[in-house]
């Protein structure tokens, strides 16, 4: 029971704290138009659904006497949402880098803090739920843990990007830097979903 709530606690600060981040993007994207800011934006969105669905389906399945049947459909439920996140972003984040090459990049810093952030709080949820998974084999943490790696990654990506744009702004550099910044997040996105679909996450 300890370890259910100690998960239980952790996915729900993964939710509360994720659920700023898109907000706060939202916002930003009054004043600037980076494609890897946008594309960062409908990310972060699609994966706080998949958080929260997550996170409901951990608290369900730890408060009900379900079969093994009906657990494996929870789970699969959860790992639909997580890896549909992460599908559905790569394809759109592309085609926006596409869409917005070249145009007026405007004020990314608030989208460039928001990555930092997320830089941190990823790499500390990604050992954290490798953590639980190591002392309770949940799928839901394997899971977890996965999404956070590659929010990671994606984040460390994004912040580079970034703090280019804010280093040489209007420099022709900087869309290709932007671009690439886009190209990078969408393609690993796609990648980490499928293998995230097809099951590989749990090996």
């Amino acid at each position: 029971m300890k370890k259910g709530k100690q998960g239980e606690g952790t996915l729900l600060t993964s939710v509360i704290l994720s659920a700023p981040g898109p907000l706060i993007l939202a916002g930003a994207l009054l004043y600037g138009r980076s494609s890897t800011q946008v594309a960062d934006f409908i990310r972060r969105s699609l994966e706080l659904i998949a958080l929260m669905v997550s996170y409901l389906v951990f608290r369900f399945m730890g408060r009900q006497v379900l079969t093994q049947t009906k657990k494996d459909q929870l789970q699969k439920l959860a790992d639909l949402f997580v890896g549909g996140s992460m599908c559905l972003s790569g394809p759109v984040i592309l085609f926006l880098s596409f869409w917005s090459f070249g145009q007026e990049k405007g004020n990314v810093a608030p989208g460039l803090i928001i990555a930092l952030m997320g830089v941190f709080a990823n790499g500390v949820f990604a050992l954290r739920y490798g953590v639980l998974y190591q002392r309770e084999a949940h799928g839901i943490f394997s899971i977890q843990k996965k999404l956070y790696q590659a929010k990671f990654l994606v984040d460390l990506a994004i912040a580079l990007s970034l703090t280019t744009v804010i280093l040489y702004p209007g420099s022709r550099m900087t869309d290709w830097t932007d671009f690439s910044g886009s190209l990078l997040v969408s393609v690993y996105l796609l990648y980490s979903g499928m293998k995230i679909l097809r099951g590989h996450s749990h090996r």
